[in-house]
């Protein structure tokens, strides 16, 4: 079991995504931790102003610009999604992480976590859950983009890279501080997969862009 929160030297991160579901939470435990978060957003009205959060126009599809907006920064937290009601999602989702990943080694930043999804966890021996016939299908195609870009992280030897899939039920909840972590498969509760609050992911996210323990490998939470 691991506990949040731990002992930290503020660090000055670059959030992508950080209105959405999981964006939100990271933002949230960030700056609790008393963090500077840079935020990248197409739309930085979106952002209500607050103490140590800088937010700068960005589009992620643009590698270029997403290398201007994390310069200076200690690392990156991508929990990028063009959303799952989007039809062209998997092209979306695909160029969207490239550009952030180009753009973060043409700033010169080392570092950075990315919130990929649970589908690419293995059920069985060469088997993905993205391949079972009781994944949905209407998330198949953005999961399958997720599953792409941890193949090409793999490969990844220049940035300081972390892959992070959610386990299989991600809900809202209480922050408890406390949470499981696991590798290449689904963390399970008795015979059942086990979930996390997002809060309490969060919690896993700053802990690992605050102490490594998963550097250029993917791991996955669960509640303890």
């Amino acid at each position: 079991m691991v506990t949040g929160q731990q002992e930290y030297v503020p660090m000055k991160i670059a959030l992508i995504g950080g209105t959405g579901f999981v964006g939100t939470a990271v933002l949230e435990e960030a700056l609790a931790r008393g963090h500077h978060v840079v935020a990248l957003a197409r739309d930085p009205a979106k952002y209500a102003a607050r103490e140590r959060l800088s937010v700068v126009h960005a589009d992620v599809q643009d590698s270029a610009q997403v290398a201007a907006a994390v310069a200076g920064t200690d690392a990156v937290v991508s929990a990028f999604n063009p959303g799952w009601t989007v039809a062209n999602i998997g092209a979306l989702f695909t160029t969207g992480h490239r550009a952030i990943m180009q753009g973060t080694k043409q700033s010169g930043v080392k570092r950075i976590l990315v919130v990929g999804g649970a589908g690419s966890l293995y059920v069985a021996p060469g088997k993905q859950l993205i391949d079972t016939p009781e994944f949905p299908k209407d998330i198949y195609e953005g999961a399958h983009a997720a599953r792409q870009a941890l193949d090409e992280m793999r490969g990844e030897q220049e940035l300081e890279w972390t892959f992070l899939s959610p386990p299989v039920f991600l809900a809202a909840g209480e922050r408890s501080g406390r949470y499981r972590t696991g590798g290449e498969n689904p963390l399970m509760d008795g015979e059942k997969p086990a979930g996390i609050s997002v809060k309490d992911m969060a919690v896993a996210i700053l802990n690992e862009i605050e102490a490594p323990k998963h550097l250029r490998a993917r791991f996955t939470v669960a509640s303890a």
